[in-house]
């Protein structure tokens, strides 16, 4: 009789990659992932919808725009563990920095102003998702659960973290893998 394996998640909102790039770097220990856990959604698997019944969900990034907003709601709707991935999902980071200016002169700077002027009005404005006033770190947004942060997050750390969510215990992080940057 075979053992059900751990469904396990990874999402990408506002952010580089880098703590997806980090995952990664966890090199032989994937496997060791992946003996107890399918990776059901990511943006290195090819699923389009995110699925019910999710047990991790690392989430990367800050909440941007409405895209971002209404996937960080399905992940904490559909995830037992939401966990804030990176300093972007945890403080806002180098994402948040569009704070300081406004949404809408931004847009009009870069697409409108810019060169090669972009087409305005029905389809033309459902090309790129409506910022969100505010860039907003993952728990304004979410009740979420843990926290690794990094920008990235050092490959041992997320190994702490994600192998102490999978075996269902808590994660501990020593003190100095409780940085930030």
């Amino acid at each position: 009789m075979s053992e059900t394996k751990i469904k396990l998640a990874t999402a990408w909102l506002g952010g580089c990659s880098g703590c997806h790039m980090s995952f990664l770097d966890l090199n032989e220990k994937l496997i060791d992932i992946a003996a107890v856990a399918d990776l059901v959604y990511s943006p290195i698997a090819d699923v389009k919808e995110f699925p019910e019944g999710v047990d991790v969900t690392l989430v990367e990034g800050a909440v941007a725009n409405i895209d971002n907003l209404e996937l960080a709601q399905q992940i904490r709707e559909r995830s037992k563990i939401v966990v804030s991935f990176g300093d972007c999902a945890v403080t806002g980071n180098v994402t948040s920095l569009r704070n300081r200016l406004q949404v809408d002169d931004l847009l009009n700077k870069v697409y409108q102003e810019g060169p090669g002027g972009v087409p305005r009005g029905g389809e033309a404005d459902k090309v790129m998702p409506v910022l969100l006033p505010r860039v907003l770190p993952l728990h304004q947004v979410i009740a979420v659960d843990a926290f690794i942060p990094g920008c990235p997050p050092e490959p041992d750390r997320i190994w702490e973290a994600v192998s102490a969510l999978l075996a269902g215990s808590p994660v501990v992080l020593e003190p100095e893998m409780r940085t930030f940057g």
